[in-house]
């Protein structure tokens, strides 16, 4: 490369300074992906700066928990970004026929829970991954369930999504032999207090195997079960 491009590169490694955000274009050669954006709280300028400047050096970008206006400005300046509506999730893909590997399957416990599971299951297919879906598969007709048992029992990682009293994980994790990643949504009546319920009753679960992210944290589990894929 010429030595203007070596030094336009170098002025923005290892991050890059725009004032009212750090942005980490070194991530990907640590984390295997590049930095993601959480979009709540943010301004919809604000992340369209961000991604903006991220994808001007990663083939793929990923921005969570954000709405229809926030993409109308990312498109502005990345007109080949994509938006999801049912997981809220924003996405650059750039990738020329990257290898995809199975093993994934992201289940719900019920219709309810697809925002959260969509977010996961997008997340881990960003990263290369084909997901295997099944969704209002709760405990409340635990018959749904075991129909797909075949398709559980081919997976390498389960991505286990569940509002109300959270016990969906717990039944999976019984069922397989592999690492399954809990999911609690704020979805339920009062006493659910916002997925306080269905987070205590998967962190305390009698079912070996089952780890558990944050109340409504899709990308986490999408995350990690990449991770665990790879």
């Amino acid at each position: 490369m010429s030595i203007e491009d070596a030094l336009s590169q170098l002025a923005v490694l290892p991050y890059e300074d725009i004032g009212f955000a750090k942005i980490d274009h070194h991530r990907s050669l640590r984390r295997g992906f590049p930095e993601v954006v959480f979009g709540a709280g943010k301004t919809a300028e604000q992340v369209a700066a961000i991604v903006e400047r991220l994808a001007s050096s990663a083939e793929r970008v990923l921005v969570t928990k954000v709405d229809e206006p926030y993409f109308d400005a990312v498109r502005r300046l990345v007109p080949d970004a994509e938006y999801h509506p049912v997981a809220r999730v924003i996405t650059i893909n750039r990738a020329k026929e990257a290898p995809s590997r199975s093993g994934i399957m992201v289940i719900s416990g019920g219709t309810s829970d697809i925002p959260i599971a969509e977010e996961a299951a997008i997340t881990a297919e960003l990263m290369g991954n084909t997901v295997e879906r099944s969704y209002d598969v709760g405990v409340a007709g635990v018959h749904r369930l075991l129909d797909h048992l075949p398709r559980l029992r081919e997976a390498r990682v389960v991505v286990v999504v569940a509002g109300m009293e959270g016990a969906l994980p717990s039944v999976v994790s019984g069922l397989v032999a592999v690492p399954v990643i809990a999911v609690p949504t704020s979805v339920g009546y009062g006493a659910s207090f916002g997925g306080l319920a269905a987070l205590l009753t998967m962190l305390n679960s009698c079912a070996a195997g089952v780890s558990v992210v944050n109340i409504d944290n899709g990308f986490g589990a999408g995350y990690l079960a990449a991770l665990i894929n790879r």
